[in-house]
C-alpha cells in the first residue's frame, strides 16, 4: 500500500520502527544558523535512552501510528528545521501519538507529556519550586538547634557585670547560624525545561492540547522557541554564592542534572510536538515559528493498516472486520468518532464478546458513540 511504500532519501522519520541509522543522520545533521544553539551538556548527567518502562510505553503507542506520505513530509520538514510541529484536526484522529511516533521511530527515549489546561501557564512547563517546603524546612533547622546557654540572652548591656562576662567567657562562643537548606532538594525541572537540556539528540515533547491554554501561553511560548533556553530566577540570584546547583527533571527528580548561572539552554532544539483540537485561533506570530499539519480522519486502507499493526489482524482477510471498518465509516458521517473506538470493537470481537446476532446494532451503538453531533 502507498503509506507503507512510499520513502524519500531526505526523510528522517518513516513511520516504520527503529532506524539508528536515521537517529544518526538526525544528530550529525547541520541545523539552520538560525537555529544553532550553544549549549553544553552537563558529562554527568545521562538523559533516558530506549529501555526501561517509560521507553517501553512510548514504543508500544507509537509503534501501531500509521502515518500517511504528506505527513512525513511535514514531519521531516520540522525535524530539518528544528521548528515545533503544531498538529490540527478532530479529537481521536491521532494527533498525541504522532510524537510517540517520532521517538519511537528514531530512537529519542520516553516522550515528555506536558498537558496543558486553562490554569497552565509557562513556569509550569519550565521548572517547579516548592518554596513552602524550603521554609518549613528552615523553620524546622532552627527548631533542632540546641538552646542558648543560659545566661546569655537577655541580659543588657548597661547591667552587665564582671561576673556576667566571665559566665559568658566560660560558655563558649555563640552557634553559628544553621544554614538554609540547599534550594537544589525543591527544584525540579517541568516537562519543557527537561527538553530543553543541552544533549546531542533532541527530546520528544508533547504539548498536549494547547488550545486549551490561556490566552497568554502561546505567545510567553514564542521566547522560550526562539531562545531554546530559559533562566531559573531562583538560581540565578545565587549564582555568586552557589554558581552551578545540579536539581531534578521531569524524567526523574533525582537525576541531579547541573545548571549553571542559573540557565538551561539547549544544545540541539527538541522535537515539539503541539496538538490542538481547533477550539480556538493562535496568533500569526506564533504560527509562523510553527511547521503545521492538519490531520484528516482515516480513510478505509488506512484503517485497515493501523487495526494490523495494533491487533496484527488483515482486515480484508476477514469479513467480520471489513464489516466493522465499513461501520466505522458510515457513523463517522454523522458525527466525530476516534480512532480507537474500532480498535475497541474488534478487540470485543476477538474475545467473543456481543456475538449474538440480534445484539449488533447495540454493540455498535455501545462502543462507537459519537463524539460530536446530536447524539453525542
Amino acid at each position: 500500500m502507498e503509506a507503507e511504500a512510499v520513502v524519500k532519501d531526505w526523510w528522517l522519520y518513516h513511520g516504520t520502527g527503529p532506524g539508528a541509522d536515521r537517529r544518526a543522520r538526525l544528530e550529525a545533521g547541520s541545523p539552520p544558523p538560525w537555529r544553532d544553539f550553544t549549549g553544553t551538556p552537563d558529562p554527568g548527567y545521562a538523559p533516558p535512552g530506549c529501555e526501561g518502562p517509560a521507553w517501553e510505553r512510548t514504543r508500544r503507542r507509537g509503534e501501531g501510528y500509521v502515518p500517511d506520505e504528506q505527513e512525513k513530509d511535514v514531519v521531516n520538514t520540522a525535524l530539518h528545521l528544528r521548528r515545533p510541529l503544531l498538529i490540527t484536526g478532530k479529537p481521536g484522529v491521532g494527533k498525541s501519538t504522532l510524537a510517540y511516533s517520532i521517538a519511537s521511530d528514531l530512537g529519542l527515549g520516553p516522550v515528555l507529556h506536558w498537558p496543558i489546561t486553562s490554569r497552565t501557564v509557562l513556569r509550569d512547563g519550565l521548572y517547579l519550586y516548592d518554596a513552602i517546603g524550603r521554609l518549613q524546612e528552615a523553620g524546622l533547622e532552627q527548631l533542632r538547634r540546641p538552646p542558648a546557654p543560659v545566661g546569655r540572652a537577655t541580659t543588657a548591656p548597661d547591667a552587665m557585670t564582671a561576673d556576667t562576662d566571665t559566665a559568658l567567657a566560660a560558655a563558649g562562643p555563640e552557634p553559628a547560624p544553621a544554614p538554609a537548606p540547599s534550594i537544589s532538594r525543591y527544584l525540579r525541572l517541568g516537562p519543557l525545561g527537561t527538553a530543553l537540556l543541552p544533549q546531542d539528540r533532541p527530546r520528544v515533547l508533547l504539548v498536549d492540547e494547547i488550545d486549551k491554554s490561556d490566552i497568554d501561553l502561546p505567545g510567553d511560548l514564542l521566547t522560550v522557541f526562539e531562545d531554546g533556553g530559559f533562566v531559573i530566577p531562583e538560581l540565578a540570584r545565587l549564582a555568586q554564592e552557589d554558581p552551578t546547583v545540579a536539581i531534578g527533571t521531569d524524567d526523574d527528580p533525582d537525576a541531579a542534572v547541573r545548571v549553571a548561572q542559573g540557565r538551561v539552554q539547549c544544545r540541539y532544539f527538541p522535537v515539539v510536538v503541539l496538538t490542538s483540537n481547533g477550539e480556538r485561533d493562535f496568533p500569526p506570530a506564533f504560527l509562523r515559528r510553527c511547521v503545521r499539519l492538519h490531520l484528516e480522519p482515516p480513510g478505509e486502507e488506512k484503517l485497515a493498516l493501523i487495526v494490523r499493526r495494533r491487533l496484527g489482524i488483515d482486515v480484508e482477510a476477514g469479513g467480520e472486520y471489513q464489516e466493522l471498518v465499513r461501520d466505522f465509516i458510515d457513523r463517522a458521517g454523522d458525527g466525530d468518532l476516534a480512532t480507537d473506538q474500532l480498535l475497541n470493537a474488534i478487540q470485543l470481537r476477538l474475545a467473543g464478546a456481543w456475538s449474538a446476532p440480534g445484539d449488533r446494532d447495540r454493540f455498535l451503538k455501545t462502543v462507537m458513540q459519537h463524539l460530536t453531533g446530536p447524539t453525542a
